[in-house]
Protein backbone atom coordinates (compact mmCIF):
# COMPACT_ATOMS: atom_id res chain seq x y z
CA UNK A 1 0.00 0.00 0.00
CA UNK A 2 1.83 3.38 -1.51
CA UNK A 3 0.04 6.33 0.82
CA UNK A 4 2.70 8.52 -0.39
CA UNK A 5 1.68 12.00 -2.40
CA UNK A 6 3.16 14.81 -4.09
CA UNK A 7 2.29 18.01 -3.80
CA UNK A 8 4.11 20.28 -6.86
CA UNK A 9 8.00 20.21 -4.88
CA UNK A 10 6.37 18.39 -2.00
CA UNK A 11 6.24 15.44 -0.91
CA UNK A 12 4.73 13.74 1.94
CA UNK A 13 4.15 10.41 3.60
CA UNK A 14 0.61 10.31 3.52
CA UNK A 15 -2.56 12.73 2.41
CA UNK A 16 -3.66 13.25 5.91
CA UNK A 17 -2.72 17.19 7.56
CA UNK A 18 -4.36 18.85 9.97
CA UNK A 19 -5.46 22.58 9.38
CA UNK A 20 -3.67 25.54 10.41
CA UNK A 21 -5.51 27.44 13.77
CA UNK A 22 -6.91 23.97 14.69
CA UNK A 23 -3.85 22.29 16.17
CA UNK A 24 -1.72 24.85 17.75
CA UNK A 25 1.73 24.82 17.14
CA UNK A 26 1.38 20.84 17.29
CA UNK A 27 3.01 20.74 21.32
CA UNK A 28 -0.33 21.48 22.54
CA UNK A 29 -1.73 17.80 21.25
CA UNK A 30 1.44 15.89 21.92
CA UNK A 31 -0.36 13.94 24.57
CA UNK A 32 -2.88 13.05 21.77
CA UNK A 33 -1.74 12.52 18.73
CA UNK A 34 0.86 10.40 17.03
CA UNK A 35 2.44 12.59 14.83
CA UNK A 36 4.27 9.99 12.84
CA UNK A 37 0.86 8.41 11.63
CA UNK A 38 -0.09 12.29 9.91
CA UNK A 39 1.29 13.68 6.44
CA UNK A 40 2.15 16.92 8.05
CA UNK A 41 1.22 19.39 10.47
CA UNK A 42 0.06 23.05 9.65
CA UNK A 43 1.05 25.09 12.66
CA UNK A 44 -1.40 28.43 13.75
CA UNK A 45 -1.13 31.24 10.57
CA UNK A 46 1.79 33.59 12.05
CA UNK A 47 2.07 37.52 10.70
CA UNK A 48 4.88 39.79 10.86
CA UNK A 49 4.43 41.32 14.01
CA UNK A 50 2.54 40.38 16.99
CA UNK A 51 -1.71 40.48 17.01
CA UNK A 52 -3.44 40.67 19.97
CA UNK A 53 -7.01 39.48 17.10
CA UNK A 54 -10.07 40.57 17.40
CA UNK A 55 -12.50 41.41 20.90
CA UNK A 56 -14.30 38.74 22.36
CA UNK A 57 -16.98 36.55 22.34
CA UNK A 58 -14.48 34.82 19.45
CA UNK A 59 -16.18 31.61 18.36
CA UNK A 60 -20.05 30.36 18.32
CA UNK A 61 -21.17 26.69 17.82
CA UNK A 62 -23.51 26.35 15.12
CA UNK A 63 -26.06 23.78 13.92
CA UNK A 64 -23.24 21.91 12.08
CA UNK A 65 -19.98 23.79 12.56
CA UNK A 66 -18.70 26.90 14.43
CA UNK A 67 -17.91 30.32 13.65
CA UNK A 68 -14.84 31.73 14.42
CA UNK A 69 -13.03 35.43 14.62
CA UNK A 70 -9.86 35.02 16.28
CA UNK A 71 -8.07 37.65 14.10
CA UNK A 72 -5.00 35.58 13.87
CA UNK A 73 -4.16 36.20 17.28
CA UNK A 74 -0.27 35.21 17.69
CA UNK A 75 3.14 36.53 19.15
CA UNK A 76 4.51 37.40 15.30
CA UNK A 77 7.54 35.94 13.31
CA UNK A 78 10.54 36.38 14.96
CA UNK A 79 8.49 34.81 18.04
CA UNK A 80 7.08 31.78 16.01
CA UNK A 81 11.05 30.98 14.19
CA UNK A 82 12.79 31.13 18.04
CA UNK A 83 10.70 29.77 20.42
CA UNK A 84 7.98 27.65 18.16
CA UNK A 85 10.16 25.75 14.97
CA UNK A 86 12.75 24.65 17.21
CA UNK A 87 10.41 22.23 18.55
CA UNK A 88 8.66 21.83 15.38
CA UNK A 89 11.81 20.41 13.84
CA UNK A 90 11.80 17.67 16.27
CA UNK A 91 8.44 16.45 14.95
CA UNK A 92 8.50 13.03 13.02
CA UNK A 93 6.11 14.63 10.29
CA UNK A 94 6.41 17.18 7.65
CA UNK A 95 5.55 20.47 8.83
CA UNK A 96 4.26 23.58 6.82
CA UNK A 97 4.68 27.23 7.78
CA UNK A 98 1.63 29.09 7.22
CA UNK A 99 2.06 32.84 7.24
CA UNK A 100 -0.20 35.97 6.48
CA UNK A 101 0.68 39.44 5.75
CA UNK A 102 -1.40 42.81 5.59
CA UNK A 103 0.48 43.76 2.26
CA UNK A 104 2.46 42.06 -0.79
CA UNK A 105 5.78 43.44 0.23
CA UNK A 106 4.72 41.68 3.74
CA UNK A 107 4.49 38.54 2.44
CA UNK A 108 7.83 38.39 0.58
CA UNK A 109 9.82 39.78 3.48
CA UNK A 110 8.30 36.72 6.10
CA UNK A 111 8.51 34.32 2.66
CA UNK A 112 12.36 35.62 2.51
CA UNK A 113 12.81 35.37 6.47
CA UNK A 114 11.39 31.91 6.92
CA UNK A 115 13.03 30.48 3.25
CA UNK A 116 16.45 31.05 5.28
CA UNK A 117 15.35 28.91 8.24
CA UNK A 118 15.06 25.27 8.52
CA UNK A 119 12.79 22.92 9.48
CA UNK A 120 9.97 23.41 7.45
CA UNK A 121 9.13 21.23 4.61
CA UNK A 122 6.98 23.82 3.01
CA UNK A 123 5.12 27.40 3.66
CA UNK A 124 1.54 27.58 2.83
CA UNK A 125 0.31 31.41 2.30
CA UNK A 126 -3.27 32.29 4.08
CA UNK A 127 -4.23 34.51 1.37
CA UNK A 128 -7.69 34.52 2.54
CA UNK A 129 -8.86 34.85 6.30
CA UNK A 130 -11.90 36.46 6.58
CA UNK A 131 -11.49 37.74 10.18
CA UNK A 132 -8.90 40.47 9.49
CA UNK A 133 -9.23 43.80 7.78
CA UNK A 134 -7.98 43.03 4.15
CA UNK A 135 -7.28 39.40 5.37
CA UNK A 136 -9.51 38.00 2.08
CA UNK A 137 -7.98 40.87 -0.32
CA UNK A 138 -4.94 38.98 -2.04
CA UNK A 139 -7.19 35.97 -2.89
CA UNK A 140 -10.29 37.90 -4.55
CA UNK A 141 -8.21 39.02 -7.65
CA UNK A 142 -6.69 36.80 -9.45
CA UNK A 143 -4.07 39.72 -10.64
CA UNK A 144 -3.31 40.38 -7.03
CA UNK A 145 -3.07 36.40 -5.93
CA UNK A 146 -0.71 35.45 -9.15
CA UNK A 147 1.33 38.76 -7.81
CA UNK A 148 1.90 37.60 -4.60
CA UNK A 149 2.36 33.81 -5.05
CA UNK A 150 5.24 34.95 -7.56
CA UNK A 151 6.78 37.12 -5.66
CA UNK A 152 7.62 34.65 -2.46
CA UNK A 153 8.02 31.92 -5.27
CA UNK A 154 10.83 34.26 -6.23
CA UNK A 155 12.08 35.20 -2.53
CA UNK A 156 11.77 31.29 -0.43
CA UNK A 157 13.06 28.50 -1.70
CA UNK A 158 10.13 26.02 -0.11
CA UNK A 159 7.23 24.96 -2.09
CA UNK A 160 4.69 26.87 -1.91
CA UNK A 161 0.39 26.54 -0.96
CA UNK A 162 -1.76 28.99 -1.96
CA UNK A 163 -4.67 28.82 0.92
CA UNK A 164 -7.47 30.54 -0.75
CA UNK A 165 -11.17 32.24 0.04
CA UNK A 166 -14.68 30.35 -1.00
CA UNK A 167 -15.82 33.73 -0.76
CA UNK A 168 -15.56 34.72 -4.39
CA UNK A 169 -18.08 33.91 -7.39
CA UNK A 170 -15.71 31.83 -9.10
CA UNK A 171 -12.79 30.33 -7.29
CA UNK A 172 -11.47 28.73 -10.57
CA UNK A 173 -9.05 31.60 -11.94
CA UNK A 174 -8.14 32.21 -8.78
CA UNK A 175 -6.71 29.02 -8.40
CA UNK A 176 -5.60 29.07 -12.08
CA UNK A 177 -3.34 32.43 -10.93
CA UNK A 178 -1.97 31.09 -8.35
CA UNK A 179 -0.92 28.00 -10.42
CA UNK A 180 0.51 30.63 -12.82
CA UNK A 181 2.39 32.26 -10.08
CA UNK A 182 3.93 29.28 -9.28
CA UNK A 183 2.00 27.70 -6.66
CA UNK A 184 2.99 24.06 -5.75
CA UNK A 185 -0.40 23.41 -5.08
CA UNK A 186 -3.65 25.20 -3.64
CA UNK A 187 -4.74 24.47 -0.29
CA UNK A 188 -9.55 24.49 -0.84
CA UNK A 189 -11.54 26.16 1.24
CA UNK A 190 -10.89 28.54 3.69
CA UNK A 191 -13.77 29.42 6.17
CA UNK A 192 -17.42 31.08 4.58
CA UNK A 193 -18.22 34.43 5.82
CA UNK A 194 -21.39 34.29 8.31
CA UNK A 195 -22.51 35.34 11.46
CA UNK A 196 -24.89 34.46 14.59
CA UNK A 197 -27.07 36.84 16.40
CA UNK A 198 -28.68 36.75 20.22
CA UNK A 199 -32.02 37.92 19.21
CA UNK A 200 -33.26 38.16 22.42
CA UNK A 201 -30.61 41.12 22.81
CA UNK A 202 -30.86 42.22 19.42
CA UNK A 203 -26.79 41.70 18.92
CA UNK A 204 -24.38 39.84 17.45
CA UNK A 205 -22.91 37.06 19.10
CA UNK A 206 -19.32 37.52 18.01
CA UNK A 207 -17.45 40.50 18.79
CA UNK A 208 -16.19 40.97 15.37
CA UNK A 209 -19.67 40.57 14.25
CA UNK A 210 -18.84 38.27 11.46
CA UNK A 211 -16.70 35.06 11.35
CA UNK A 212 -15.60 32.68 9.43
CA UNK A 213 -17.88 29.20 9.36
CA UNK A 214 -16.36 25.61 9.21
CA UNK A 215 -16.98 22.54 10.14
CA UNK A 216 -19.79 19.43 8.70
CA UNK A 217 -21.55 22.56 7.36
CA UNK A 218 -19.41 23.21 4.57
CA UNK A 219 -18.33 20.34 3.56
CA UNK A 220 -20.60 20.26 -0.19
CA UNK A 221 -19.48 23.86 -1.34
CA UNK A 222 -15.75 22.49 0.30
CA UNK A 223 -16.38 19.50 -2.13
CA UNK A 224 -17.44 21.51 -5.05
CA UNK A 225 -14.92 24.06 -4.76
CA UNK A 226 -12.16 21.32 -4.58
CA UNK A 227 -14.08 19.01 -7.92
CA UNK A 228 -14.06 22.52 -9.78
CA UNK A 229 -10.71 23.50 -9.40
CA UNK A 230 -9.53 20.07 -10.29
CA UNK A 231 -11.37 20.10 -13.69
CA UNK A 232 -9.87 23.48 -14.96
CA UNK A 233 -6.67 23.65 -13.77
CA UNK A 234 -3.54 21.53 -13.28
CA UNK A 235 -2.32 21.77 -10.12
CA UNK A 236 -2.46 19.63 -6.84
CA UNK A 237 -5.07 20.42 -4.32
CA UNK A 238 -5.43 20.12 -0.86
CA UNK A 239 -9.03 19.64 0.50
CA UNK A 240 -10.33 21.26 3.97
CA UNK A 241 -13.98 21.82 4.98
CA UNK A 242 -15.80 19.81 7.44
CA UNK A 243 -13.99 16.43 6.96
CA UNK A 244 -14.75 14.44 10.69
CA UNK A 245 -14.51 10.66 9.13
CA UNK A 246 -13.08 8.72 6.25
CA UNK A 247 -15.69 8.70 4.08
CA UNK A 248 -15.53 12.62 3.87
CA UNK A 249 -11.25 12.19 3.17
CA UNK A 250 -12.59 9.78 0.48
CA UNK A 251 -14.87 11.86 -1.14
CA UNK A 252 -12.29 14.70 -0.98
CA UNK A 253 -9.72 12.64 -2.83
CA UNK A 254 -12.17 10.99 -5.37
CA UNK A 255 -13.28 14.58 -6.55
CA UNK A 256 -9.56 15.47 -7.01
CA UNK A 257 -8.22 16.68 -3.92
CA UNK A 258 -4.54 15.23 -3.70
CA UNK A 259 -4.55 15.63 0.04
CA UNK A 260 -6.64 16.85 3.42
CA UNK A 261 -6.51 18.57 6.32
CA UNK A 262 -8.81 17.79 8.81
CA UNK A 263 -9.72 21.43 10.89
CA UNK A 264 -12.70 21.51 12.65
CA UNK A 265 -12.83 18.25 14.05
CA UNK A 266 -9.56 18.92 16.00
CA UNK A 267 -11.98 20.49 18.56
CA UNK A 268 -14.45 17.58 19.37
CA UNK A 269 -12.23 14.82 18.35
CA UNK A 270 -8.31 15.58 18.61
CA UNK A 271 -7.12 12.03 18.21
CA UNK A 272 -9.11 12.29 14.69
CA UNK A 273 -6.27 12.66 12.15
CA UNK A 274 -4.14 9.47 13.64
CA UNK A 275 -8.00 7.45 12.87
CA UNK A 276 -8.31 8.40 9.59
CA UNK A 277 -4.41 7.28 8.69
CA UNK A 278 -5.36 4.12 9.93
CA UNK A 279 -8.37 4.06 8.68
CA UNK A 280 -7.16 5.01 5.05
CA UNK A 281 -5.45 1.02 3.34
CA UNK A 282 -8.57 -0.25 4.13
CA UNK A 283 -10.63 2.60 2.36
CA UNK A 284 -8.41 2.19 -0.69
CA UNK A 285 -9.10 -1.44 -1.07
CA UNK A 286 -12.44 -1.24 -1.31
CA UNK A 287 -11.95 0.34 -4.52
CA UNK A 288 -9.35 -2.06 -5.44
CA UNK A 289 -6.38 0.55 -5.26
CA UNK A 290 -3.09 0.36 -3.73
CA UNK A 291 -1.67 4.09 -4.14
CA UNK A 292 -3.82 6.89 -3.20
CA UNK A 293 -2.65 8.21 -6.56
CA UNK A 294 -4.95 5.98 -8.11
CA UNK A 295 -8.19 7.41 -6.90
CA UNK A 296 -7.49 11.21 -7.15
CA UNK A 297 -9.77 12.90 -9.57
CA UNK A 298 -11.81 9.74 -10.25
CA UNK A 299 -15.34 10.79 -9.85
CA UNK A 300 -17.58 9.61 -12.42
CA UNK A 301 -19.45 11.66 -14.77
Amino acid sequence: MDLSITLGRLKLGNPILVASGTFGYAREMEGLVDFAKLGGIVPKTVTQAPRAGNPPPRTVETAAGMLNAIGLDNDGLDHFLKHYLPYLRTLPTAVIGNIAGKTEAEFLAMAEKVGRSTGLAALELNLSCPNVSGGVDFAIDPAVTKRVVAGVRAVCSLPILAKLTPNVTDIVPIAQAAADGGADAVSLVNTFVGMAIDWKRRKPILGNVTGGLSGPAIKPLALRAVWRVARNVKIPIIGIGGISNIDDVMEFLIAGASAVQVGTANFFNPTLSGTLADQLPAALLQLGATRVADIVGTLAG
